[in-house]
């Protein structure tokens, strides 16, 4: 099996990186794509990545912040990519969680995949997009939904994934900034040890894990899933069953 991982933002590699760690130990080929990134922190996803056991290159597709737009030209890297990789599983974020994200471009990033996956299949601009064949639409699993359908069990890899955080210092860093502003004096609450002097890095990264187990554990023991530490997914379509399964 072939699966593409298709961010909008590097961090969404690690946020990912239990089922893509777990793909990867049992064999099946994983791809990351990155549609935008700040060029100082492309190493520092790339190292992500590799903790997760990503061996492909991670590819970075350029695209400028608050300038996403959903024309001919804007889906002609994305569909070279669908085309040349030729995915059997699709992770992308949830268009229906895209639509209350106020984070830049999130809206039209998720209607620019959606609409590269559906002309990568049709016989489109064939030449322009580097001169693969048209691949056919791959099953689609949306990362972080507000009504997820699937969990994947990732009690095993946790580890692995929280690592993959630590990478990203740039990340790490803006996130202690735009967290500590919404959470006020009760981040001592989440976090009973936290220092006020660490690093923004460190801040960051202390607050990140916690939030990351938190989710594992509310998606596994504490929602009933049938998992122990969880990962939610929502499956593009109806699943299809050769039979009942227990």
């Amino acid at each position: 099996m072939r699966i593409l991982m298709m961010a909008s933002f590097g961090m969404e590699i690690a946020e990912c990186g239990g089922a893509l760690a777990k793909a990867v130990r049992q064999g099946h080929e994983v791809h990351a794509a990155v549609l935008m990134s700040r060029e100082e922190s492309r190493p520092q996803i790339a190292e992500s990545a590799a903790r997760l056991g990503i061996t492909a290159e991670v590819e970075f597709l350029g695209y400028q912040y608050g300038e996403v737009e959903v024309t001919g030209d804007a889906k002609v890297p994305v569909v070279s990519l669908l085309r040349r990789v030729r995915p059997d599983v699709i992770i992308m974020q949830d268009p229906e969680h895209a639509q209350h994200d106020l984070d830049p471009d999130r809206r039209m990033i998720a209607l620019l995949y959606s609409e590269a996956m559906a002309i990568a299949g049709r016989d489109w601009r064939i030449e322009e997009c580097g001169g693969h064949e048209p691949t056919p639409i791959p099953t689609i699993y949306y990362m972080t939904p507000s009504s997820p359908n699937c969990i994947v069990e990732i009690s095993d890899v946790i580890d692995v994934k929280l690592s993959a955080f630590e990478s990203l210092t740039y990340q790490m860093a803006f996130s202690a900034q735009v967290l500590q502003q919404r959470m006020g004096s009760h981040i001592s609450n989440v976090l009973p040890d936290w220092d006020p002097d660490a690093s923004d890095t460190d801040k960051g990264l202390a607050i990140v894990v916690q939030s990351e187990r938190a989710n594992a554990l509310y998606h596994g023991i504490a929602g009933h899933s049938g998992a122990v530490m969880g990962e939610a997914y929502r499956k593009e379509g109806a699943f299809t069953l050769d039979e009942l399964a227990p």
